[in-house]
């Protein structure tokens, strides 16, 4: 199974907001941290706002911070709403499915459980778990958080 760009990009920023909880980052901000396109993280972030897991503002003092906490944020439904589609294979969709040996097929069966043990550890993760030690991720990203002791 192959995760989109889209859910890539999407886990991404809010990686970043969750290590920089203290202030307000910018779409150009993190699309330079990660060397990815700010026009195509646009799209994520409006997405991701829509979808109530971050808050934006606009305007001089604006920029973007998580909606909830990182430890509300599950990565299973995260993938299962950024997915645009989990079939792993022609015969999940009945319109498409065009194999001979379908009637006795048993691979999308064992497709399916697959499927459904990969969303099941993802579903067992959240946001949180993720950035447990932030240091590191922030200093990879070039903008290292306060050490604890300030």
């Amino acid at each position: 199974m192959r995760l989109t760009t889209y859910t890539d990009y999407a886990l991404r920023v809010l990686i970043f907001l969750a290590v920089h909880p203290e202030r307000r980052p910018t779409i150009a901000e993190i699309a330079a941290a990660y060397g990815i396109s700010k026009n195509h993280l646009m799209k994520v972030v409006v997405e991701l706002g829509r979808a109530g897991e971050i808050v934006t503002t606009r305007g001089k003092n604006g920029g973007l911070g998580l909606a909830r906490d990182p430890a509300a944020i599950g990565l299973g439904d995260l993938v299962r709403r950024t997915e645009p589609d989990l079939a792993l294979a022609p015969c999940f969709d009945p319109a498409r499915a065009v194999c001979a040996i379908q009637p006795a097929c048993r691979l999308k069966g064992v497709l399916a459980e697959a499927r459904s043990a990969f969303l099941g550890v993802l579903d067992s993760y959240t946001l949180a778990d993720l950035v447990l030690d932030p240091q590191p991720i922030a200093a990879l990203l070039g903008d290292p958080p306060p050490s604890p002791e300030s």
